[in-house]
């Protein structure tokens, strides 16, 4: 070197480029990190959308022991809330987290019957396809009744009024769970692979014949990951904005917030890569393992359908998840609008998982 002094950063980020290079021309990191949740995204934004169950708030004022509310209670479709306070349930129908906010107001008429004044407040946030089920809903505990109350026009009439809010579109639930989904694959995947092979192929020996450190070593693999994620991630959001119409509240700046979730996501689920990678015993043992930590994610964590529609029993699992935590807040910053310091909570939960699994890296990680 005729004297000049080493430079770890050069070569930090000579191995970066290296890397890069091998990222970009490997098939499977490409399908997994870009074209999987592409395709993903595309079938579930053309298709439109669909409905799971009917989420409805129930104001205080509703007698709850009155003989129409005790009819809905027997309506599988229907998820009814009535422990939240006011505020939040407003606020939840102008986001589109409720289809509807009802109030059932019970009177004895002249005959001695009871007849009920159904008040539905909707949001234009909400899914149209749920309103109507939910008036379908309505009219046929009415019709049940009506029959009860024999020779009786009706029992109950149904008013309507909606307020402004803004759309729901399926794509704006989808996307953050894809982006997740390519956040999570790529990092355990990715990291798990390169560095079992990385140590197979004597190639981390070899470095440490160089002047450069370890943690130099580990920057520059995760430093070309996150170049080549973020690329991914900002032609996904790009196509579901231009193409499908996906919600940005804030514009450019809900696009940047998205990129920095996104890297802190990629850095959590890569101390996971850095488990397998170790405790792999040959290469065939890596995507069993990798398997272990990213399909039940995959399927549980809110990528496909709100954690709320699965089990009970379910879904305490479902929230210890790290994956739950990166996607909800992606779907907060997207469609509510709210910034990072909003969802606080979401980045809490997912720092103490990147603390706990890079405490188990660091003691199983194996150099060579």
């Amino acid at each position: 070197m005729n004297g000049a002094k080493y430079s770890q950063l050069r070569a930090m980020l000579a191995i970066t480029k290296g890397s890069l290079r091998g990222i970009f021309r490997s098939p499977s990191a490409v399908v997994f990190s870009l074209g999987f949740p592409m395709v993903f995204i595309l079938v579930f934004g053309f298709i439109g959308g669909s409905s799971v169950s009917v989420k409805v708030g129930i104001d205080r004022q509703t007698d709850i022991k009155s003989e129409f509310y005790q009819g809905l209670m027997h309506v599988n479709t229907l998820k009814m809330i009535a422990d939240q306070p006011a505020s939040e349930m407003e606020d939840d129908l102008k986001k589109g987290r409720l289809v509807a906010i009802l109030n059932i107001v019970p009177s004895e008429g002249a005959d001695h019957v009871m007849h009920y004044d159904i008040q539905m407040r909707t949001s234009t946030a909400s899914d149209a396809s749920k309103k109507q089920i939910l008036l379908n809903i309505l009219k046929g505990v009415t019709t049940k009744l009506d029959d009860e109350a024999y020779k009786r026009p009706t029992v109950a009439t149904i008013s309507q009024t909606e307020i402004p809010g803004r759309e729901f579109k399926t794509i704006d639930f989808i996307l953050p769970g894809q982006l997740g989904f390519a956040l999570m694959s790529a990092a355990v995947f990715g990291t798990a692979f390169l560095f079992y092979n990385m140590r197979q192929t004597l190639v981390l020996k070899r470095f440490f014949a160089t002047p450069i450190k370890r943690t130099y070593i580990v920057l520059a693999e995760a430093v070309s990951r996150m170049i080549f994620q973020l690329i991914s991630s900002v032609v996904i959001i790009a196509l579901g904005h231009f193409a499908f119409g996906f919600t940005l509240v804030h514009g450019f700046a809900t696009f940047l917030e998205m990129l920095v979730l996104s890297v802190f996501g990629l850095l959590v689920f890569m101390g996971f890569g850095f488990v397998v990678s170790s405790l792999a015993k040959n290469e065939s043992t890596i995507p069993p393992l990798a398997n272990i930590v990213t399909l039940p994610q995959f399927l549980l964590a809110g990528t496909f359908f709100p954690i709320d529609s699965f089990p009970g029993w379910l879904q305490p699992i479902c929230k210890i998840m790290p994956l739950t935590y990166l996607i909800d807040a992606l779907r907060k910053v997207a469609f509510e609008g709210q910034h990072l310091w909003h969802v606080s909570w979401d980045i809490a939960i997912l720092t103490l998982w990147g603390i706990v699994v890079y405490a188990v890296a660091v003691k199983v990680f194996k150099w060579e």
